[in-house]
């Protein structure tokens, strides 16, 4: 049995795509686990299954480089808008995730010609049970320093619908990895806070319209770039007045994206905006529950994003990493 599958990325957050009409078609976790290995053709974050869907144009399900399974994914679900779009050569559609259908629209490149495509992120909440996490019988943490974790950093817990734990850090946070890397990998272990894990980002304030984030993803560890991290982390930081403005230009080690965020009578309205760049297309062999490679074809469209990349160093080199976790 052969399968073709795209290798894709967005902000750097790295994937294979591939449609299946059957879900039950192979045994998801065996094959995403081959794929993400690193040394396989360099491995990637995870895989992006699409789905036939009886209430939107297509499902989508994210399946972690570890095996687990992730309610939604931000620079994936670009990703899966692209190739929807294309396929069904629209430029709107609808994606249905674990928690919900969500509006997907290709828009105009951020960036020189990078394919761009914005995406819908939701639902939010800023209720602890949603994580879930457990802390001192609150309900709620916003902007709140937790002794347990630092006594400098106010965080703030939101689930869209991910889980995310946001700490607003000083610019030593971001220069020195190694405080983040330690709370993230307790906090996605054995702990009292947070039984399923969650994903762990430390942002720093560059602008009244910009912010740095790096971020520790359940499932995945230190990643390039987390889609719904990123959405998160410029709704934390517009609610707590560390920026001023609703749009946000978020970069981080992957490259840089646009999110929208706003506010209609208590419901918070989320958009994210970036790059879905498709780095090559892959056939694949499966025999028996084992896999191979048999062909693939690489395109051009890193090169392009490869000057995004530069554009983002010059932008944020006082970042650059000095201390390795």
């Amino acid at each position: 049995m052969e399968i073709k599958l795209w290798k894709v990325h967005g902000s750097g957050n790295t994937f294979y795509l591939y449609e299946t009409s059957d879900e039950q078609e192979m045994d998801w976790v065996q094959l995403t686990l081959w794929l993400c290995d690193e040394e396989n053709e360099g491995g990637a974050d995870g895989l992006l299954l699409i789905c036939p869907s009886s209430q939107a144009d297509a499902k989508m399900r994210v399946i972690n480089a570890d095996g687990s399974e992730a309610s939604m994914c931000g620079n994936g679900l670009r990703c899966v808008a692209r190739y929807i779009c294309e396929k069904l050569e629209v430029e709107e559609a609808v994606i249905e995730t674990m928690k919900a259908s969500l509006k997907v629209r290709k828009e105009s490149p951020l960036f020189e010609e990078l394919p761009t495509y914005s995406v819908e992120i939701s639902p939010v909440s800023f209720e602890l049970s949603t994580l879930p996490m457990v802390y001192k019988g609150k309900s709620q943490v916003i902007h709140e320093v937790i002794e347990e974790f630092s006594p400098t950093i106010h965080f703030t817990a939101v689930s869209v619908p991910n889980p995310h734990l946001i700490g607003i850090v000083e610019e030593h946070y971001i220069k020195h990895q190694s405080h983040q890397f330690l709370l993230a990998h307790y906090l996605n272990n054995d702990n009292e806070y947070c039984t399923d894990g969650v994903n762990v980002s430390y942002v720093y304030p560059m602008a009244e319209d910009a912010i740095y984030v790096r971020t520790y993803e359940r499932g995945v560890g230190f990643t390039n770039a987390c889609g719904t991290a990123m959405t998160a982390s410029a709704l934390v930081a517009n609610l707590n007045g560390v920026v001023a403005s609703t749009e946000v230009t978020v970069y981080n080690p992957g490259g840089f994206v646009k999110c929208i965020v706003e506010k209609n009578d208590e419901i918070y309205n989320l958009l994210l905006i970036g790059n879905a760049t498709v780095t090559a297309i892959y056939t694949a062999e499966v025999i028996d529950g084992t896999f191979g490679w048999k062909s693939c074809e690489r395109t051009a469209e890193q090169k392009n994003y490869d000057k995004c990349i530069q554009f983002v160093k010059e932008q944020t080199a006082q970042f650059l990493i000095s201390e390795k976790a």
